[in-house]
This record gives C-alpha cells, sequence and structure tokens, in this order.
C-alpha cells in the first residue's frame, strides 16, 4: 500500500499522524475514502480528516495548499496526503457528437499518490524534500465551462473546450508574477517546474508562451507519456519522478539542481493552483 510505503521513509510512527486529508475524483461515499484509509492503516481514531471529492486535476495543487495550513497553524502536525484516482467511472464509448469525451478517454489514467507534510521538522529522523513556501489559487478569466464534469447515473462525464490551452498559456504569467515578485525572481527558466500535464497541446502553448527550455518540462511530459494524466495524482507523481533523478544524478538539491520552483495544478473552473516550492537538500 502506497500509504505505507509514504510512512516508512517519513521514518516517524504512525501514531503521530494527526491529520488526514483524502482526494479522489472517482466517486462519493459516506463515510468516505478517508475513514476507510484510517481504519485500514490503525490510525488514532482522533485523527483529523478531510474528504475532497469532486475537485478535478488542480486539487494536486489543492492539498499541498490545505495540507500547509494545518501544519503551520496545529503544533507538530502531521498530514497524511493521499491522491487517488481511478478514470472507469468516465469511460464511455466513442461518439461522433461528444468528441470532448473520447479525448479525455485517451489522455486520462489511473494513479494514486501519497506523501507526509509537516512544520518544524526533526532532522534527526525526518527528511524533508520540499518546503512549502506560499500557496494560491484563482478563477481565470472568460474561461466558464472550459471544463467541466457532472456526475449522474451513468457516472462521471466531462467536458472540455478546445481553447482550453490557449486560456491556459495566457493566463499562466500573471500567475507567475504574483506568486515569484515578492522573493524577486522574473526568469521563468531559472526554477524547476512541476506542471500538472493536462495534455500536451497544454504543455507545448506554455512552453511556448513563456520559452522555457525543453528541459523544464521534461519530467512533466515524461510522467503524462507513462501514466497518462491522472487529475490530481500528477503532481505528486511529477514530484517523486524528479526527486528520484536529482538523486541518481548526484545533485544536491532536487529540482535538476535548482532552488526556487513552481507547482502548477489546473482543472475545472478554470481553476489554477500556484505554489511555490524551495528544494531542501537531499539527505543521504
Amino acid at each position: 500500500m502506497l500509504q505505507k510505503k509514504a510512512i516508512a521513509e517519513w521514518g516517524q510512527p504512525k501514531s503521530k499522524i494527526t491529520h488526514v486529508v483524502f482526494c479522489t475524483t472517482s466517486g462519493v461515499d459516506m463515510p468516505g475514502a478517508d475513514y476507510q484509509l484510517t481504519k485500514l492503516l490503525g490510525l488514532k481514531p482522533s485523527v483529523k480528516r478531510l474528504m475532497m471529492y469532486q475537485q478535478g486535476c488542480f486539487a494536486g495543487g489543492t492539498v499541498l495548499r490545505l495540507a500547509k495550513d494545518l501544519a503551520e497553524n496545529n503544533k507538530n502536525a502531521r498530514v497524511l496526503v493521499v491522491c487517488s484516482e481511478i478514470t472507469a467511472v468516465t469511460f464511455r464509448g466513442p461518439s461522433d457528437t461528444h468528441l470532448d469525451s473520447l479525448v479525455g478517454q485517451a489522455l486520462f489514467g489511473d494513479g494514486a499518490a501519497a506523501m507526509i507534510i509537516g512544520a518544524d521538522p526533526d532532522l534527526t529522523v525526518e527528511r524533508p524534500i520540499f518546503e512549502i513556501v506560499s500557496a494560491a489559487q484563482t478563477i481565470l478569466p472568460d474561461s466558464d465551462g472550459a471544463i467541466d464534469g457532472h456526475l449522474r447515473e451513468v457516472g462521471l462525464t466531462f467536458h472540455l473546450l478546445k481553447d482550453v490551452p490557449g486560456i491556459i498559456s495566457k493566463n499562466i504569467e500573471k500567475s507567475l508574477v504574483e506568486a515569484f515578485a515578492p522573493i524577486g525572481i522574473s526568469d521563468w527558466n531559472s526554477i524547476f517546474w512541476v506542471a500538472h500535464p493536462g495534455g500536451p497541446a497544454i504543455l507545448d502553448q506554455v512552453e511556448e508562451k513563456l520559452r522555457l527550455k525543453e528541459e523544464k518540462l521534461r519530467s512533466t511530459r515524461h510522467v503524462l507519456s507513462e501514466y497518462g494524466n491522472m487529475s490530481s495524482a500528477c503532481v505528486l507523481f511529477i514530484l517523486d519522478e524528479m526527486r528520484k533523478r536529482s538523486k541518481e544524478e548526484g545533485k544536491i538539491t532536487t529540482g535538476e539542481g535548482l532552488e526556487w520552483g513552481v507547482l502548477f495544478g489546473f482543472g475545472p473552473g478554470l481553476t489554477v493552483e500556484t505554489v511555490v516550492l524551495h528544494s531542501v537538500p537531499v539527505q543521504g
């Protein structure tokens, strides 16, 4: 179970987990997957749980923002974050009248990821990889209906407008400026990138708009090619991919040797999550 792996890498006993944030777009149950996970892992009955349903692809950034708030405002908090997505609920047969659904089915894949987030780490045991410096959410202008989904008897239906890549690329720099101006960064090639993949067209237009070097979105493109668009779980997979590459290449920091980075999640709304990351030297 991936949650057990995350706890093992964290190095602390599971009794120290104080909060659980569980995110999925794959269904709605009461009690939710957060409850079931608490039982399966044998966590304390008093663990504080938050269940997030039907947020979509931007939620990989949302869970980090929420976990940051919980960790910083509750002394000694340790938050188990889980994103789990199964796309079978969105599957439909081919239809000439709904080509957007066909595109979505070609892009989406199943995936799950977990991590532990906290503040004031115990460096004798814990080995932090990234510091979450800031996190923001915004709704892009003139984007109503660009991406939406509806839970019905037939399952979860998705609708995508053709101009989604254009809307995202047109507005992405404004979010970057707002996030990085306070720390004096304006060169988007000087930071590492953890961008929700969405699809190849989105990545191509963002890359062109910001004049990014090819290697900036390499980890994102790799995860998309290997696993597809796993909705909220994607950015956590990309974070792990960057961690693995950094360790294999002997870099002293994550993110290809760069200290500052950005995590972007975008989805229904169009909603964008912008998370500023600072890498921590790799231990061991």
